[in-house]
């Protein structure tokens, strides 16, 4: 389940890409897939380690062209040890709500961007998001949860007077906001309540089979209630 779009990413053979706050891996491992020399990073180094097999086990069956390479590496967003200008593209994908310093964390990223080059953040949505925080203290109030919730007019604002200039923006995965939801409503940890359960299933089924009725249900109702809202900018040269 992709959030941002590599086609306005332009990763390609041998572009130099990171996935800061990487998780589960699911962005870098499609950087991989076009070729990218990639590198996951993240403070989680069991869920890094899971990563690194999986480069390996995708490489082992040929899901990796020639030229693409992938490595991990654990750290922080606040300081990252990498020289100026380091990466072709810099994807940041729902890792800013859990930041204090989040001024520090926007240099950070604006600054390991190359001139040229593509910095895409993505965050979760303002009204989808007031509302899980209106239905669950829960949802959020926790040790490494959410701790602000974004407008993205004012994300795109700071990360423009660093000298980047937006070239789109645009939502997704709205059928994920009444999922969480759900879950808000009834407790985010009871994942076996009936209604939750059931529409786990439906968004599982959904990313497997990939439908056209609930493929363009979904675009229609992204920039309505879209869960996530993904920001593209350039670095001027």
């Amino acid at each position: 389940m992709l959030t941002v779009d590599f086609d306005r990413l332009r990763v390609g053979r041998r572009t130099r890409f990171i996935d800061v706050g990487a998780g589960a891996g699911r962005h870098s491992y499609e950087a991989l897939r076009r070729g990218a020399d990639v590198t996951a990073f993240d403070m989680d180094e069991v869920e890094l380690k899971a990563v690194d097999d999986m480069f390996g086990a995708m490489d082992e069956v040929g899901e990796v062209p020639p030229g693409g390479s992938a490595q991990v590496k654990v750290g922080t967003i606040l300081d990252m040890p990498y020289d100026d200008g380091s990466f072709d593209v810099v994807l940041a994908s729902e890792i800013l709500e859990h930041v204090p310093e989040i001024d520090q964390a926007v240099a950070e990223l604006v600054r390991i961007t190359a001139p040229g080059g593509i910095l895409a953040i993505t965050v979760p949505r303002w009204l989808p998001e007031r509302i899980c925080w209106a239905l669950s203290d829960e949802y959020h109030a926790n040790e490494g949860g959410h701790i602000r919730i974004f407008k993205a007019d004012e994300l795109q604002a700071k990360v423009e007077s660093h000298g980047l200039v937006t070239t789109h923006r645009h939502h997704a995965h709205a059928l994920h906001s009444p999922y969480w939801w759900l879950k808000c409503a009834v407790g985010v940890e009871r994942d076996q309540h009936p209604l939750v359960r059931g529409y786990h299933r439906l968004l599982v089924w959904d990313m497997m089979k990939a439908p056209r009725t609930t493929r363009l249900a979904e675009r229609a109702l992204d920039p309505v209630i879209g869960k996530s809202v993904a920001l593209y900018f350039s670095k001027p040269f």
